[in-house]
């Protein structure tokens, strides 16, 4: 029998297609993780590669309106488990939340000129003590082959707190969480104010998913009020936001690189908890465009092993779960591989792409609670079942970006 994941698009978008994707119904529980956990294949080092000639299907996101999400009784659990349950894409998004169109412009179209700025003054925002995961990164990062990714820069800050602690042991002991932010207030002030704008309407609008979660889960497991996604995210100091910006490209660039699969964005799954996504921003000599490749956008790798690309709308807020959940959720929230695919041919010469990720994560020191069959990063987890957020991120930390000395 032929995968469903082949299907067309139209078939995709069918309660048909929904319903025998998940095999439940609105009415029943959560069905309980596959016993063949290792399913969920984790790709952070292995590239992968398609032709062009043969096309991969292109599936739309599960979507949420705003106006259900807020809604607490409201029963989203078809919706959580289509989307973050053991045959979802690890995806889900949001549509209709007010404000949002305009605050993503406001920051997206900022990115250009962040890069733009004189590299002295980059370099001052540069925080090696955290990895680069405070202020701007260029080159930093290491995903799939070693080499440094030359491809885009980024800028990290969180949004909610400048300064987490002053405690300077924790600040040395995490320096990638409990730094400070910073910005550039001289040179570019105005990004202060629209990335802390999106971040923070980002942030809300997570925590009414992260809600949702907690209810979705609990119809399978046991957990206190305290242990949910949602408190544990709302007590946390250590979310994390991250505009990106995709240099333009010259044509030779990409078409030395076109077949990748990941070639705007390394291969890669989320460590933390939540991540909320804005659809991104295409430009050609700082006039936005559509994306001139159909075939570009966001890749993910399926439990069956197949690779999709994923949709969603301009206006919308998506949400990606990330490694922690699906460890604490024991395996009712799952998360997925994705990649960017960039642009190619003759139309993408020349064109940049903007973009804004909130990492929504736990606090350094929430203890993470290992279930004993537990496999993703397995090799890291002690003896004695016991981690905090920040040891287990920095141990992998290690694995992406250089040890600290």
């Amino acid at each position: 029998m032929p995968s469903l994941l082949y299907k067309s698009l139209t078939d995709y978008n069918s309660p048909l297609f929904r319903t025998q994707l998940l095999n439940v119904s609105a009415a029943s529980p959560p069905s309980p993780p596959p016993p063949n956990r290792n399913l969920s294949c984790r790709i952070t080092s292995q590239s992968m590669s398609c032709s062009s000639e043969t096309p991969l299907p292109t599936l739309r996101t599960v979507t949420i309106p705003y106006y259900e999400l807020k809604d607490k009784d409201a029963d989203l659990s078809l919706k959580i488990e289509e989307g973050f349950g053991p045959n979802g894409l690890g995806i889900l998004s949001i549509t209709d939340v007010p404000e949002f169109p305009s605050l993503r412009r406001n920051l997206l179209c900022l990115s250009s000129r962040l890069a733009a700025l004189p590299e002295d003054v980059k370099k001052e925002l540069e925080d090696p003590q955290s990895r680069y995961n405070f202020g701007w990164s260029h080159g930093k990062e290491q995903l799939e082959s070693g080499k440094p990714d030359l491809l885009k820069g980024s800028f990290y800050a969180n949004p909610l707190i400048d300064v987490p602690t002053n405690d300077t042991c924790l600040i040395q002991r995490y320096p990638s969480y409990c730094g400070a932010n910073i910005w550039p207030l001289a040179a570019f002030p105005e990004l202060e104010v629209a990335f802390k704008a999106l971040g923070k309407l980002i942030f809300d609008v997570g925590l009414m998913v992260a809600y949702h979660c907690d209810q979705y889960v609990s119809r399978g497991m046991k957990m206190r009020k305290d242990e949910g996604l949602e408190q544990i995210l709302l007590r946390s100091r250590c979310h994390k936001g991250r505009l990106l910006y995709y240099f333009p490209a010259q044509l030779s660039n990409h078409e030395e690189n076109g077949d990748s699969m990941s070639s705007w964005c390394g291969w890669h799954t989320d460590h933390g908890s939540l991540t909320g996504l804005t659809c991104a921003m295409f430009k050609r000599n700082d006039v936005e465009i559509s994306c001139p490749d159909s075939a570009a956008g966001l890749y993910i790798r399926t439990r069956s092993g197949e690779i999709v690309k994923a949709t969603f709308g301009e206006n919308e807020i998506a949400y990606q779960i990330g490694e922690t959940t699906e460890i604490l959720s024991q395996g009712y929230l799952c998360a997925t591989p994705h990649g960017v695919r960039a642009p190619k041919g003759k139309e993408a010469s020349g064109v940049d792409r903007s973009t804004f990720a909130l990492f929504m994560q736990p606090d350094w020191d929430e203890k993470l609670k290992f279930s004993e069959d537990v496999y993703i990063h397995k090799e890291l987890i002690p003896s004695n079942d016991s981690l905090t957020f920040g040891e287990y991120s920095e141990m992998l930390l290690d694995k992406y970006y250089h040890k600290k000395t």
